[in-house]
């Protein structure tokens, strides 16, 4: 895995643009990891995808995040500022391919949800239907005193086990944010998603980007090759002279 250039980040985002969440998670890495092959990125676990997202993030525009929520007790907006190290609960492991659990006598094999499985649920804005279709897509295999046993007799001790089996070995694939509202001492808990907010920041940057180069093209007459081989200082320097 390595850092982007300004020109493979563009063509990563321009290829991510009407893709869903996963598939534009997809195509970062894929830029990234040229040497992996994208059906390899995307049976990474969430967590390994996570990481690997969190990494580029921090190479890309730095280690300081900055973004804004509501405080759900009084409205507030509020603006957070946090490092990458934050958001690291675990270092990126190589988690086996399947786990096994064994509550009241069943017998459960089942594997890590991965980026196509998210990609298999993003239409569904159920969430109950949305977490039975991954397990539906996860457990592999389930035994009951040896014999095999359909999914929908799976009790709810077990499909209990198997969430809190996935939580503990793939931490990464749900960072939970301790937050706290400055109005009115309001204390809660809440995921960030880092493809989600990568993906945001790629995108304005991405427009702004375009913006410079259309205004140094129009007055110069140079090639996006060219604007893009200027340093960040240079072309901030043409732009002043055009638009002050």
């Amino acid at each position: 895995m390595r850092s982007l250039t300004v020109p493979e980040l563009l063509h990563a985002w321009e290829e991510g643009l009407g893709q869903p969440l996963a598939g534009r998670a997809l195509a970062l890495l894929a830029a990234a990891c040229p040497e992996t092959p994208r059906e390899a990125l995307a049976r990474l676990s969430i967590g390994q995808r996570n990481a690997r997202l969190l990494r580029l993030r921090e190479w890309t525009f730095g280690l300081q995040l900055v973004g804004l929520t509501t405080c759900p007790n009084c409205g507030e907006r509020l603006e957070l500022t946090f490092q990458t190290d934050d958001l690291n609960v675990a270092p990126e492991a190589e988690p086996e391919e399947t786990f096994m659990v064994n509550v009241d006598g069943d017998e459960v094999q089942f594997r890590l949800p991965n980026s196509l499985d998210l990609a298999a649920i993003e239409p569904h804005q159920d969430l109950a239907l949305a977490r039975q279709l991954i397990l539906e897509r996860c457990i592999l295999k389930v035994q009951h005193c040896g014999a095999e046993k359909p999914l929908d007799h799976l009790s709810a001790n077990a499909v209990e086990a198997i969430v809190e089996h996935m939580a503990k070995t793939d931490p990464q694939a749900d960072v939970q944010l301790a937050l706290s509202c400055f109005r009115c001492s309001h204390k809660w808990q809440a995921s960030f998603d880092i493809g989600l907010f990568f993906w945001a920041e790629i995108h304005a940057w991405a427009n702004r980007i375009l913006d410079e180069l259309h205004v140094l093209a129009s007055a110069y007459g140079w090639g996006e090759k060219d604007i893009l081989a200027l340093s960040p200082r240079r072309r901030q320097f043409y732009l002043d002279r055009v638009t002050g």
